[in-house]
């Protein structure tokens, strides 16, 4: 029996992470009606735990097979620890399968209002006309259907309500953005940085990072204690939960409806319009169905895409709103598996124990250098990558001797600089996601089935982040440098996008330049599933803008009675 709800509302909006909570400020503050439908628990500060010292952890977060005992994929990600494992998809009753010889973890998949906001890594960087046009500067794939000048204004206001601390940098292919003031590099990084500069010409700089460096709506600065995966009490780092979605709730016109798994989109087929949206209730298993003048998905690129795929109908036979065949394909996520490390002096720097000192929530950021204008192409591989590194003073566990001598040597600070690459995908038909008929998780809902692997390209790229790293950590002068290159799968960096692409022309794409479907005019998704391509730079403050600027579309569609 499905159980309806007697409220209509004016749009439905599915997820409440960063497109999601977006999407909900957006539209109830300008007075709409907006359900909100999350597969997980309400968030509040209680659940934060990041000034808990593990002792005071039943198993002092040091028994990893009590998390893998039900999440062995999510336990993968290194933040689902003891202390926030509750937070995740149970694996056992949520799973999804992967073809033989062809592993994919699929991690992040958070069950709990704010979904990755909670834990996400923070990088915020803008994208360019280098990537939005990328096709037309290297032949392959397609441009985005919008311009780095279509978004420029919703990049300045999203940026100056999440609160981006930063430093222009004057780079045509990263442009600066409204930033808080930087938080300074350590003497190591400021060290990397300039010899980097000097003797390669590469743009070393402080992270770009959703973490505020001056109080911002009642929103408190950073104190550094570290681990923002557990949350923050001072609200310090952006999390949706504590900010968009509690803007939309006290604007008196947004219902959460939690513990919602929503898994079907509901059509009028007469008139070819989304009326609603079906969802199981994860506490009672009872499946109820909410309506409204639009849907909105935003659930995660892979969330999102697979309620279409369950949605197909006999107009739709192959998923909803995909007319063109391309919902599901081109799947892109991004390597990260090639960088390397290196030891620095320590200027007088003393390691601390857990919770001894301050502990910055980041380091630094590496801009792209492969494949830009006015420089000639890069022969090996197309498009290009960027570096997360941080600098950090640990024991010396690896000391020799014994005894007397041995505490001595463990006292002597080591000093390093970890750099990853972080790399774009490209968008290939064979990396797809479909629905697995012969699966279904304990909600009765059945399941994707990943299709995913390096192609040549990444292979190429891969080589060249190890390679590239231990040539800037031995420019900066650094000793005992180890670098790695291996293969992506079956860990991906969490950045997944473009399997329900924008694009201008509706035979090749799903949606359209403001994440409207081609087929279905009342039915958007405003999250990286939208995306033409996926370039190196972390995607997430580009999903919020996009949302911001697609729901102002919404808004002015609904006006004029086109939806």
């Amino acid at each position: 029996m499905v159980n309806k709800t007697k409220q209509p509302y004016d749009v439905i909006v599915v997820g409440s992470g960063a497109s999601g909570g977006w999407a909900c400020k957006r539209l109830a503050e300008a007075g709409l009606k907006v359900a909100l439908l999350e597969a997980g628990r309400p968030q509040s500060d209680e659940n934060f735990s990041e000034h808990k010292p593990a002792f005071e952890l039943k198993y002092r977060n040091r028994a990893k097979e009590i998390v893998r005992k039900t999440r062995p994929i999510q336990s993968k990600f290194e933040v689902c620890n003891e202390y926030t494992y509750p937070w995740f998809a149970n694996d056992l009753e949520e799973p999804y399968t992967t073809p033989a010889g062809q592993p994919f973890n699929w991690m992040g998949r958070v069950r709990m209002t704010g979904g990755r906001t909670n834990v996400w890594g923070r990088v915020s960087l803008r994208f360019s006309d280098w990537d939005f046009k990328s096709a037309s500067h290297d032949g392959y794939g397609e441009d985005w259907p919008l311009s780095y000048k279509d978004i420029e204004p919703y990049y300045d206001l999203v940026e100056k309500y999440v609160g981006i601390t930063g430093s222009a940098e004057g780079l045509d292919h990263l442009p600066d953005g409204q930033f808080q003031p930087p938080v300074p590099l350590t003497c190591q990084e400021t060290l990397f940085r300039n010899r980097v500069k000097e003797k390669l010409g590469r743009t070393v700089m402080p992270t770009r990072s959703a973490n505020l460096t001056r109080p911002l709506n009642g929103r408190g600065p950073c104190h550094y204690c570290g681990p923002c995966e557990r949350g923050c009490m001072t609200h310090s780092y952006f999390n949706s939960a504590f900010t968009t979605v509690a803007d939309a709730l006290a604007s008196g016109n947004c219902t959460l409806i939690s513990n919602a798994m929503a898994h079907k989109v509901l059509m009028d087929h007469h008139s070819n319009r989304a009326r609603g949206v079906l969802y199981v209730d994860r506490n009672t298993r009872q499946s109820r169905e909410v309506t409204a003048r639009a849907v909105v998905l935003c659930a995660q690129a892979q969330e999102s895409t697979r309620i279409l795929l369950n949605s197909a109908t006999p107009q739709y036979s192959n998923g909803l709103a995909n007319s063109s065949g391309v919902l599901g394909h081109y799947l892109t996520a991004h390597v990260r598996s090639g960088g390397g490390r290196g030891e620095f002096p320590n200027f007088g720097a003393k390691p601390s124990v857990e919770g001894g000192g301050p502990h910055k929530p980041f380091g630094i950021y590496i801009a792209r250098f492969r494949n830009l204008k006015n420089a000639p192409p890069y022969k090996k591989f197309l498009r290009g990558f960027g570096y997360e590194g941080e600098s950090s003073t640990e024991f010396n566990w690896d000391a020799p001797g014994f005894g007397e001598s041995y505490k001595k040597a463990l006292l002597q600070p080591r000093n390093t600089i970890n750099i990853t690459g972080f790399g774009e995908v490209l968008p290939r038909w064979e990396n797809f996601v479909e629905i697995d008929s012969n699966v279904k998780d304990i909600y009765g809902i059945p399941v994707l089935k990943i299709h995913m692997a390096d192609g040549e390209n990444e292979r190429a790229m891969i080589k060249d982040m190890g390679d590239s790293a231990g040539e800037m950590l031995e420019a900066a002068g650094a000793k005992n440098i180890r670098t790695y290159a291996h293969p992506s799968a079956p860990r991906w960096a969490l950045h997944e996008a473009g399997i329900a692409r924008m694009g201008a022309d509706p035979k090749k794409s799903v949606l359209n330049q403001f994440q409207q479907s081609h087929d279905v005019k009342n039915l958007f998704v405003m999250d990286a599933s939208g995306f033409t391509s996926n370039p190196c730079q972390n995607p997430t403050l580009t999903i919020m803008t996009l949302a911001v600027r697609s729901c102002d579309y919404l808004m002015s569609e609904m006006k004029r009675n086109a939806l």
